[in-house]
């Protein structure tokens, strides 16, 4: 699998404990009406938690170059639950949920439906906002940050 390419994201959620966050690259859409996407969260952490709790998360698309944010959300560095977030300017979306304010894309969700498999939690989360921004996304492969280029 590390040879698969992914978009890098940050994953958030909002509990009545605080702000939540992963990094992931297991995001793809789902479908276009309406529109949604599909997440992966390991069922061990307090995002996952917090996501089952309150049926909400957001997607956040990192921008190149943000290596330093994806690892902190990865856990590198130790730090966790609202920790996380002292790292990038971070803003309430219209659901309160925490968005980058220079993600490439922040898509707000709300869980449509929910599947478990193995280590992890399946969200289909409906899009019910959308922000956007101009610049060239962080891409992840073989253990590696990577940037877009045109051909």
């Amino acid at each position: 699998m590390a040879r698969f390419p992914g978009a890098v994201t940050i994953i958030t959620t909002l509990t009545p404990q605080g702000r939540r966050g992963i990094t992931a690259t297991a995001v793809c859409s789902v479908t276009a009406d309406p529109p949604s996407l599909l997440v992966c969260v390991n069922r061990a952490t307090g995002t996952c938690q917090g996501i089952l709790e309150t049926g909400r998360f957001a997607v956040n698309l990192l921008p190149d170059p943000s290596g330093d944010v994806a690892m902190r959300f990865a856990g590198v560095g130790g730090a966790t639950g609202e920790e996380k977030f002292a790292l990038g300017d971070w803003r309430p979306d219209a659901l309160g949920l925490p968005v980058l304010a220079d993600a490439r894309v922040a898509f707000s969700c709300e869980v449509a439906e929910s599947l478990r498999a193995g280590t992890h939690q399946i969200f289909i989360g409906q899009i019910t906002d959308i922000s956007e921004a101009e610049g060239a996304a962080l891409l992840y492969e073989q253990s590696r940050f990577h940037r877009l280029a045109p051909l």
